[in-house]
């Protein structure tokens, strides 16, 4: 005997197609779960596309800032990919200059991105350019930001400590450059003396005798914007101007103000705005040297900061690579050799002499320094010493 409601329940004989009849309803119940299931699913890969694609571009700001400012991330990869491949073969012969500059901002560049390297061996092509396109973007986009913001500043400070006339416009930089004199005197090569009415005018019709060009170092660039015939290193990359822009872009703009380009109380890296909470409880903004994690003051961002301020006291309008007869690409190239390419061991020594001046500004942790014959010279040592000796005397009274 059968149990009831075995008939309502039967499974329905197949029809010709050799298929089971459903219901209507049921085949859009299922249809549609596909659906939102499909849907769900393209969010989440939309989701993480976007994701992707945000962290990438805000890495990417600081390549230009810390590692390159003109070379294509991919002549870094290939360069460093040859060297490994002729390690295996144990087929290294001498590198080139430019191989060594390319291999250095390669490593730089693993240092500013420590993920970068393995993520070139874990993504396909088709990701890696990707990849690359959205890091280079940020990088581009970090730089715009930055040309903007000296193009205003750079203007105010040599209108505050030169009180040229006319004035610099910030919004305006057809008065800049050679044109204006205070700018030429600026962008004038150190071995020539700008107020000297023949420089000058060779200078502004652009004669063969006066080719304003990437071979020399201009003026700016110099401490007291001096230059010294018979020592040429004697206060490169010490002005004023420099240190000024340097806090500007990887601190915060008004952090600018307290340079006096003397190496004594200005502090390039100290965040004053550094991320914690003030007694208000408010989280207050991280610095540009924080967010891209740049731990000190490199040969590359002094480089970044050079070209930079090169192109704020011009009169170009739109970033470029070649000024007339000035390539800056070339002149980036300079400064980064003038630290990274040096001859020998004496002028070794005077490069970390420079980058330790860099140094002084940065923020620095010294805790390593308080040995315990330091400590023991500071008043809460000292004051410890001084009441267990009050007990001891107030003993011996007894």
């Amino acid at each position: 005997m059968s149990e009831p409601g075995d008939g309502a329940h039967a499974l329905a004989l197949p029809d010709s197609s050799g298929a089971v009849p459903t219901s209507t309803e049921a085949r859009a119940k299922r249809h549609i779960a596909a659906l939102e299931e499909e849907l769900q699913t393209m969010k989440q890969e939309r989701g993480t596309k976007q994701r992707k694609t945000t962290y990438y571009v805000a890495q990417g700001r600081g390549v230009r800032r810390m590692s390159v400012l003109y070379t294509n991330l991919e002549d870094l990869i290939a360069e460093n990919d040859r060297r490994y491949e002729e390690a295996i073969l144990d087929d290294l012969e001498g590198s080139t200059l430019e191989q060594n500059r390319l291999q250095r901002g390669y490593l730089s560049l693993a240092q500013a991105l420590p993920w970068f390297h393995s993520k070139l061996s874990d993504l396909d092509a088709d990701d890696c350019e990707d990849m690359l396109k959205k890091i280079k973007r940020g990088a581009d986009v970090a730089r715009g930001d930055d040309t903007s913001t000296l193009k205003d500043l750079v203007a105010t400070w040599v209108n505050q400590d030169f009180r040229p006339s006319p004035l610099l416009r910030s919004n305006d930089k057809q008065l800049r450059g050679f044109t204006h004199d205070v700018c030429g005197d600026l962008l004038c090569p150190a071995e020539w003396d700008w107020n000297d009415n023949r420089v000058k005018a060779g200078i502004r019709d652009r004669t063969s005798d006066f080719i304003v060009s990437e071979n020399s170092w201009p003026r700016f660039v110099y401490e007291n914007y001096l230059f010294d015939n018979s020592d040429l290193e004697k206060g490169l990359f010490k002005s004023k101007i420099l240190v000024q822009a340097f806090k500007a872009t990887f601190t915060s703009p008004s952090s600018a103000r307290e340079a006096d380009g003397d190496g004594d109380g200005a502090d390039i890296l100290e965040n004053n705005r550094r991320a914690r909470r003030a007694l208000n409880q408010v989280k207050v903004k991280m610095c540009v040297a924080s967010i891209i994690n740049m731990k000190k003051v490199t040969p590359r961002s002094i480089a970044y900061i050079v070209c930079q301020v090169r192109f704020a006291l011009s009169s170009v309008s739109s970033w470029r690579t070649v000024d007339g007869d000035f390539d800056y690409e070339g002149f980036w190239n300079n400064i980064v050799d003038f630290f990274e390419e040096v001859p020998g061991p004496v002028a070794q020594r005077r490069v970390s002499k420079l980058l330790k001046w860099w140094t002084r500004f940065s923020e620095k942790n010294h805790r390593e320094d308080l040995t315990p014959e330091v400590v023991s010279q500071m008043s809460v040592t000292a004051l410890a010493e001084q009441r267990k000796a009050q007990e001891d005397a107030a003993f011996d009274s007894d």
